[in-house]
């Protein structure tokens, strides 16, 4: 059964305690396979679709039958949300492009920066115990929108070697250019270092399990990365008014995700938190995961109740939510005091699988707490900032004695010759 706190009696450190650190022999596993791809690549991926996947792979590239396949056996109605939430999604993230801009105020100066797309970008879609194509979506449109020249998914093949047809059908709508079927840590390690098949890419995004956020953060500086994932979280921000069989709910749409998921409520109201506690009693047996939000709540989970809503606004922004639903008569009264948090969903009708599938921000988002310093995915994660400049010999004359005298008080005295030099002539 789910927890119930007072707000005041938790140090900081006890509002939500998270670490993503992968253990000793997950690092060592990990290392291994990344080696091993660098090493054999194609044949390792095959070994580790069998050993992992179960899956006998005669060629580790989706062909294109397999796609037109997987696509006429997808129910039209659900091709038809897959389209409707993918022009959501473009429509959003078309908001997020940046334009060039040039400073030219002085005469002879000429200041700007230009932004380019990433050459290669690879999405990484888990599989497993479920299939996610939002994930195809959310990470495929924001570089399609951005530029990218090149996008290759890896998604593992099931035991009949062959990829989720949803995930496909998704492919097919976002635009992807090409598909393999690997998985896991292997995944990330050929999309970063390339085999005979796989080309290596620029920037790996997407979410997976502790292998594959470990190998990402190995591979990074080889490549680009979105972000180290960790488990799921929501944090429901909720007044006394609120429904408690809605807000359980809500909170349950994330526990069923992963016995590592954060479920919390935080709330001004003692009555509305054991409420809440009982609608999770209720709920969680009638959910066909049940034995995975079971875990979720009773061992992650947590109920904060807090004097009032100005408390529980500071108890959300120390916690930094990957989610953060605010259910409250006027939602935009306290949008400006939240500082941390990965989305926002305002209001009570807003339910936060509104965001994860269909409303148009991306689902990809910060954990951990990382949300005090960083975003959701978007196109800025596929382009490149480039800054430029341009002076008239004149202009650089004006200054170059300021120039000079700056590198020498650094004792770089190459960089200030680099400068005077062209100026020779002149003395």
């Amino acid at each position: 059964m789910i927890r119930i706190y007072e707000f005041d009696a938790l140090r900081p450190e006890e509002i939500l305690n998270r670490d993503i650190r992968a253990e000793a022999d997950v690092e060592a596993v990990v290392d291994g396979i990344i080696a091993d791809v660098r090493a054999r690549g194609d044949d390792a991926l095959r070994d580790y679709a069998l050993k992992f996947d179960h899956a006998h792979l005669d060629s580790i590239q989706v062909s294109q039958a397999e796609i037109d396949e997987a696509f006429a056996a997808t129910d039209p109605d659900f091709l038809q949300t897959l389209r409707m939430a993918a022009d959501n999604i473009r429509r959003f993230h078309e908001r997020q492009v940046h334009k060039n801009f040039v400073i030219n105020d002085e005469p002879g100066i000429v200041l700007g920066q230009k932004y380019t797309p990433i050459e290669k970008a690879g999405v990484y879609v888990p599989g497993g115990t479920a299939a996610y194509p939002s994930t195809v979506l959310m990470d495929v449109i924001p570089a399609k929108v951005a530029g990218v020249r090149e996008i290759v998914m890896t998604t593992p093949a099931g035991p009949d070697g062959k990829v989720n047809p949803s995930i496909l059908a998704a492919a097919v709508i976002a635009g992807i250019d090409r598909i393999f079927k690997t998985g896991g840590a292997q995944a990330i390690a050929a999309l970063a270092y390339g085999t005979q098949t796989v080309p290596a890419v620029d920037k790996i995004v997407g979410p997976g399990n502790i292998y594959v956020a470990t190998a990402k953060r190995k591979v990074f500086g080889k490549v680009g990365i979105d972000m180290i994932a960790g488990p799921s979280e929501i944090l429901v921000l909720a007044d006394g008014a609120s429904n408690p069989a809605w807000v359980a709910a809500d909170l349950l749409s994330q526990a069923e995700h992963d016995r590592l998921a954060s479920p919390v409520l935080v709330t001004d109201s003692r009555a509305l938190a054991e409420a809440v506690r009982d609608e999770l009693e209720k709920q969680i047996p009638l959910l066909p995961r049940a034995a995975i939000a079971r875990e979720s709540v009773d061992t992650n989970g947590k109920i904060i109740v807090t004097d009032d809503m100005a408390r529980a606004v500071e108890a959300a922004n120390i916690i930094a939510p990957e989610h953060l639903e605010i259910c409250v008569d006027d939602p935009f009264s306290l949008l400006n005091s939240i500082r941390n948090a990965g989305s926002i969903f305002l209001g009570r009708n807003v339910p936060e699988a509104l965001g994860d599938y269909f409303a148009g921000p991306n689902h990809t988002l910060p954990t951990s707490g990382t949300a005090r310093f960083s975003s959701p995915l978007g196109v800025d994660d596929f382009v490149k900032k480039s800054s430029f400049l341009y002076y008239t010999r004149d202009a650089l004359g004006q200054v170059q004695g300021r120039i000079a005298d700056f590198a020498e008080h650094e004792g770089l005295h190459a960089h200030a010759r680099s400068v005077t030099v062209r100026f020779d002539d002149e003395t």
